[in-house]
């Protein structure tokens, strides 16, 4: 008797233990059925993706986990066609506030004990403090979809969250180029009202009367034409955001309407007599001196308090060359999604020659150079062939054959002395910069012959 209820009390321990085990560790363990649906989620599982267990259980895993790879390449599905497992595949997920969390996926099938298919299990483990490690020693700062490593961009960065949590306005100066809209969406989408419309509109775009409807909208009959009510971008923006750009260009008249919305929350309809409360957080952006436009009276100064809360000054790119080699990986990483190819990226004198241009048309520019070369180039590694001749005409002619090699070598010895120059001559702060391994960038320095003082400015502040 004894011998028996042993045994029974060893059949049930197992069962116990497992569950005693899952919400013990650290990783997150969800099971489906074959129709998807989550059967169990573990107490990681939820302090990951921020979903209750009573909420997850019964739902398609990929409403709950929103991950990267649910609908071009489910690790799960993979497991459950073949009955293969997948072990430790990179991916992220998207958890309640709309974060992406990085993460790593492992997976394998529920099968019952005649071998039968019941469903999969899959763990993922949060990757998060590995990937903030791993950007902190690449010297990368990261918020959101942005990413650099420029030290000019690393109090924006750290600024930019404390913008998203209040709800004061934003003025966002910059030149032409230099990704303020992206500054702007940024702050919206880390704020509470990521949930709600982010509104742009060009103010430089559009003449005076047809940028006031664009902005308050008209009742119809108020002109010629308007048949029917338009709501205004005041309205469509409702609860959310609207990016007032290039506001240096409103005219007198219509600054003293923007200033009477941002006073009293309210504005009018064209054509209505009534106020109609509004409820946006305004981000303007400029790439004008709005302090010299407000001495000149080309703009008045009570406005320019009003959005001039906080505000954000966004270097060009000529003044953050050490961001070019990051932005480049992503536009060919964006242009490889979205043109379906498999480009590698750019060759190492593309790289030479783009880190040496001055960009007028800033981060702009650059996009525009790397898409026009995707069209010429079809598979492997962009080179110098691949960019757009308005481009490769301000290449500087060498000075005896005309090799190319030539100039690219003069060009080369011209972005590492630059870049040794703004990182005071630290050999491993300007490899960081260059996107290259520290020996690398000895070998080249040693190979084109570039002097070093004997201090390399490690310990200098």
């Amino acid at each position: 008797m004894d011998t028996k209820r042993k045994k029974e009390q060893l059949k049930a321990v197992p069962i116990d233990s497992t569950a005693i085990i899952l919400e013990s560790i650290s990783d997150g363990v969800f099971t489906v059925d074959k129709n998807w649906r989550i059967t169990s989620f573990n107490k990681a599982a939820e302090t990951i993706t921020g979903v209750s267990r009573d909420e997850a259980i019964g739902r398609y895993c990929s409403e709950v986990f929103r991950a990267s790879m649910c609908e071009m390449d489910c690790a799960l599905k993979r497991t459950m066609d073949s009955g293969n497992p997948v072990i430790n595949q990179p991916a992220f997920i998207v958890d309640v506030k709309g974060r992406k969390i990085p993460i790593s996926v492992s997976t394998a099938l529920l099968q019952d004990e005649k071998g039968n298919i019941l469903g999969g299990a899959e763990t993922f483990r949060d990757l998060s403090l590995v990937e903030d490690l791993r950007k902190e020693l690449t010297g990368r700062y990261e918020t959101g979809d942005l990413v650099s490593r420029s030290t000019a961009m690393r109090d924006i960065f750290d600024l930019i969250p404390l913008l998203a949590a209040s709800i004061s306005t934003v003025l966002i100066q910059g030149d032409t180029g230099t990704g303020k809209e992206v500054i702007a969406r940024t702050i919206h989408n880390l704020s509470d009202r990521k949930d709600k419309p982010f509104v742009a509109v060009n103010c430089g775009a559009l003449p005076d009367t047809l940028l006031e409807s664009e902005l308050f909208g008209y009742k119809s009959g108020a002109f010629t034409g308007a048949n029917k009510n338009k709501p205004g971008r005041f309205e469509l923006a409702r609860g959310g955001t609207l990016f007032l750009d290039e506001i240096g260009e409103v005219s007198p008249a219509l600054q003293v309407r923007l200033l009477r919305v941002l006073q009293e929350k309210t504005f009018e309809m064209l054509g209505d007599t009534k106020s109609t409360k509004t409820d946006v957080r305004i981000i303007a952006a400029t790439n004008q001196d709005l302090n010299e436009k407000v001495e000149k009276d080309e703009f008045r100064q009570d406005l320019f308090y009003r959005i001039n809360v906080a505000r954000i000054d966004l270097p060009p790119l000529r003044d953050r060359k050490e961001d070019i080699p990051l932005l480049i990986g992503q536009f060919v990483s964006r242009f490889n999604q979205i043109q379906n190819k498999k480009i590698k990226g750019v060759s190492s004198d593309v790289t030479a020659l783009l880190m040496a241009h001055d960009y007028p048309g800033n981060i702009r520019e650059l996009e525009n150079i790397i898409e026009y070369a995707f069209v010429l180039c079809s598979e492997g590694t962009i080179e110098t062939h691949h960019l757009p001749e308005t481009f490769r005409v301000q290449i500087p002619k060498a000075s005896h054959s005309g090799d190319m090699s030539l100039t690219l070598k003069t060009l080369e010895v011209q972005t590492i002395k630059e870049a040794l120059k703004r990182n005071n001559n630290n050999r491993l702060l300007t490899a960081k910069e260059l996107g290259i391994h520290k020996s690398t960038l000895f070998r080249k320095i040693k190979a084109l012959g570039i002097t070093l003082p004997g201090k390399d400015g490690r310990n200098k502040n």
